[in-house]
């Protein structure tokens, strides 16, 4: 009786093992589940296979960013995407396995599908008397799949299949009934919850393009036969030639790790795909968006499962190339092996659900004044925000950083948000490639030569991005506002101090030594007043919110400043505001001072269009609605005439900072381009 309650009390170890971008889709669900028991469950996560190579997306990053621990990391990829090498990579895997399910000592194994790595899964499992469990086995699709799939399955001990068919294959071939599941996809309930989603039109603008609409585009999505690669190979560029005289807009992702997939991608660039104005050709898309892509498309075409599968969910028209999902016996030699299924009586299981989750991101924003954390979604709507006062110390300054961001971790569990990562906007000249802040502004005390990536990413266990918050508006604007869709364009920030971020080429700036869109720093006169950097003339020096309070206070002093209509309380500081105000009631010398704080910024510009010709500038900060005006005066008499029809045009977000934090992750673990 102890030793039967002891072994009720200790928790099943369950290693979960994922070989690429498509089984990772089907096991996250479970791998949520056995997560959110940890009272019942021990999870050992275990990744090898395609996962781990750059060509095909690193796609083991989307594992951690789930915030799985990943306890094993498998190089078991023999390049050269011939069969020779599909078999050296089987033998690579069998070697490495041993060790690590020896190590882990699992109580049951997950496997999923048909793939070759999987195979080597299950015979060392196996072979180790692991406890097999089969996710989609049964079925029936074609090429050396099916071969490789049922036998994973005469492997396994358990089987949690996706439909009543498969069910009944696995019962013909004599598996244990009363160990069948018949689940249902365990991406399923994700695909018809995706298609009530309203974000879907920004995700098709943001893989194919902001002219593109809801069904005007194609899917193309294209693996090799692994029985008869010339043959598919061939269909494959016949493909592509049909798709290209379409002339519309395509979706087309690189074909999987199988025999001949080496082959598939030297015909798509020798057609020139990656360059093609209506090609946008991809290593991966997450599966979120990867199903709402494939729902809203006007078709798909080529011979993945999702064209069986997937889209069958949403009605999308499919075009079926081949014979890869078919089953069909080819005409060439080596044959696809068949099988044949008699027929069982029909039995009644159960299925299960998982929560769908919004993408988001924690977004940080370090001011002068004030630390702020905000949850961003996808569409950048600000779910949650969080303000502080800035502390004036490091120490305490990571510390609230921090505790804000386990709150809001805590909180986003409840708002049903996924956390992807964090973005830290932050005055100053910073290297984003390492996370560091290499000299800051005077008005964020010890922050230079600071590592802000580490101390965050080790306590949350989150990767962080960290960059200007003159580059975060430019990234903000290019992700949610005036600057979707455009090329080049430059964002001004004109607050307390002046900054700014370059887009060119749909590319952020940041320059040999990250010094690029100092934008403030132009200098516009030899002789002007000194600014912050210690230099003179710069347009920070005329045009910054602490420039027009210089000056406000000066006139202050001299009694210059109030005119008929204000007043300014004793305990009142005098700011840039009072400046504004008595300008518009007609005080002079006040208008004078913003008329040249405009035109200092204005010739700062027009330095700026004649350097990088920008197609449009958008001004951000509390000051832009006051130098929108005078900035387009100065363009249109100072800038040179091909110049001078530059658009100008005022932001209209409220959070460039923290958008533009939230997009640095959002784009990345989304796109990979940041």
């Amino acid at each position: 009786m102890e030793r039967s309650e002891k072994r009720l009390k200790q928790r099943l170890r369950v290693c979960v093992a994922t070989c690429n971008r498509a089984d990772y889709s089907k096991l996250a669900p479970i791998m949520f589940g056995i997560k959110s028991h940890p009272e019942i469950f021990d999870l050992e996560v275990v990744v090898l296979g395609s996962h781990l190579i750059d060509d095909y997306g690193n796609t083991f990053r989307m594992i951690e960013q789930d915030e799985f621990d990943i306890r094993s990391k498998l190089h078991t990829i023999v390049r050269g995407e011939d069969e020779a090498a599909m078999v050296e990579s089987v033998g690579l895997a069998l070697v490495k396995l041993p060790d690590v399910l020896q190590r882990l000592a699992p109580d049951i194994l997950l496997v999923h599908g048909d793939r070759f790595d999987a195979l080597a899964l299950a015979t060392a499992a196996a072979l180790m008397n692991i406890r097999i469990l089969h996710l989609e086995g049964g079925e029936v699709s074609g090429t050396i799949d099916d071969s490789i799939r049922h036998s994973i399955s005469k492997l396994a001990h358990y089987h949690a299949v996706c439909t009543r068919s498969a069910e009944r294959h696995l019962i013909s071939m004599c598996e244990d009934h009363s160990h069948i599941l018949l689940a249902g996809c365990p991406s399923y309930d994700k695909l018809l919850s995706a298609h009530q989603r309203d974000d879907y039109t920004d995700i098709i603008k943001s893989w194919i393009g902001d002219d593109v609409k809801e069904q005007n585009y194609i899917v193309a999505l294209q693996h090799p036969v692994t029985t008869d690669i010339q043959n598919s190979i061939k269909i494959y560029e016949l493909m592509l030639d049909a798709v290209i005289s379409f002339n519309k807009r395509t979706l087309i992702l690189f074909p999987n790790i199988d025999a001949g997939s080496k082959e598939m991608v030297r015909v798509m660039r020798r057609k020139g795909i990656e360059q093609h104005p209506n090609f946008r050709a991809v290593k991966h898309v997450p599966f979120d968006q990867f199903i709402q892509l494939v729902a809203h498309a006007g078709c798909m075409i080529g011979n993945s499962s999702c064209g069986v599968r997937e889209a069958g969910a949403f009605g999308t028209p499919v075009i079926n190339l081949g014979t890869r999902q078919t089953g069909t016996e080819m005409r060439s030699n080596p044959l696809q092996k068949k099988f044949c299924f008699p027929a069982v009586k029909e039995c009644i299981s159960q299925d299960i659900d998982h929560i769908l989750e919004t993408q988001s991101a924690l977004a940080v924003d370090l001011g002068g004044t004030n630390l702020r954390v905000a949850i961003v979604c996808m569409k950048g709507k600000v779910v949650k925000k969080y303000t502080q006062l800035n502390p004036k110390t490091f120490e305490e300054r990571i510390e609230l950083i921090l505790t804000m961001c386990k709150q809001a971790m805590a909180d986003a569990i409840h708002l049903n948000c996924r956390i992807l990562g964090v973005g830290v906007s932050t005055g100053g000249r910073v290297n984003p490639q390492d996370g560091i802040v290499l000299h800051s502004t005077k008005l964020i005390n010890e922050w230079s030569s600071v590592d802000i990536r580490t101390p965050i990413s080790s306590a949350l266990h989150l990767p962080v991005w960290v960059d200007n918050d003159g580059n975060c508006a430019a990234l903000a604007e290019r992700k949610f506002g005036h600057g979707k869709g455009v090329e080049n364009f430059v964002t001004i920030i004109t607050g307390t101090g002046i900054g700014g971020g370059i887009i060119q080429h749909n590319e952020l700036i940041h320059g040999s030594t990250f010094c690029a869109a100092e934008l403030g720093h132009i200098v516009v006169s030899l002789e002007g007043p000194e600014c912050m950097c210690g230099s003179h003339g710069c347009i920070e020096a005329y045009s910054s919110g602490l420039a027009l309070q210089r000056e406000a206070k000066r006139l202050h002093d001299e009694d210059l400043l109030l005119v008929e209509g204000m007043t300014v309380n004793n305990k009142e500081q005098v700011n840039a505001i009072h400046l504004i105000n008595a300008a518009r009631l007609g005080n002079s010398k006040a208008e004078s001072i913003l008329h040249t704080a405009g035109t200092a910024l204005g010739l700062g510009i027009v330095n700026i269009l004649h350097m990088i010709n920008p197609s449009l500038v958008i001004l951000s900060g509390v000051l832009s609605e006051h130098y929108e005006n005078p900035v387009r005066q100065v363009i249109s008499q100072r800038a040179l005439l091909s110049a001078q029809g530059t658009k100008v045009m005022v932001s209209e977000l409220e959070d460039p900072a923290l958008l533009g934090a939230a997009s640095m992750v959002l784009d990345y673990t989304t796109r990979r381009t940041y």
